[in-house]
Formats: C-alpha cells, structure tokens, sequence
C-alpha cells in the first residue's frame, strides 16, 4: 500500500525531521518513494544495509534503528502537540546546507 497526497507527505516530514535532527545527510524528496515493506523497523535496517553499510561498521543496526525511529516518532508528536501541520510543504534540501559564521 503506497501512502499519497498529504499523509505521504506528513510521514515524510516526520522522517526527515528525525534524520536531520540526527545529522544524517539524507532525506526523501516527494520524488523519493517512502519504505512501504510491512514494518518499519525492517525498512530503515533494509535502507542502512543498502545505502548507508559504512555505518553498520561503527555502530549496531538495532541502536540506529531505534534512535531513528525514535527521534521520527518524537519530531511528529512535538509537531502535533504544537499544532503544526506535518503536511506542510518543507525545503529539506535547503536545511541541509552548511552554515557560514559562527
């Protein structure tokens, strides 16, 4: 089942958010598929394997798992308990820009 309209893009907030909160380098684009294999846990250990192994060597799959899901799962709690719309349109790209000064 592929999640579409604005519940792709609420859950795709709430991804990106944990990862740049994270300081991972990466995020989903609405041109990016979010996981859709049944569970998440297996999804972003699916996505580590695949695309990230590197980290897989300094730190346990489990531990990352859980932070990410963790820290996604907070950012879309804080936002909801704020008000916010985690369907509102984000620049992730423009928040992963370096920072000039101090």
């Amino acid at each position: 089942m592929t999640i579409t309209g604005s519940a792709a893009t609420a859950q795709r907030n709430a991804w990106n958010a944990a990862f740049h909160e994270l300081g991972l380098p990466w995020f989903w684009d609405t041109g990016c598929e979010l996981p859709d294999c049944g569970a998440e846990h297996a999804c972003v250990r699916d996505y580590l394997v695949s695309h990230h192994p590197h980290l897989l060597t300094v730190y346990d799959a489990g531990f990352l798992v859980a932070a990410i899901l963790a820290t996604k799962e907070r950012c879309e709690a804080q936002c909801l308990a704020a008000g916010g719309d985690l369907a509102a349109a984000m620049d992730w790209r423009e928040l992963r820009q370096p920072q000039i000064g101090i």
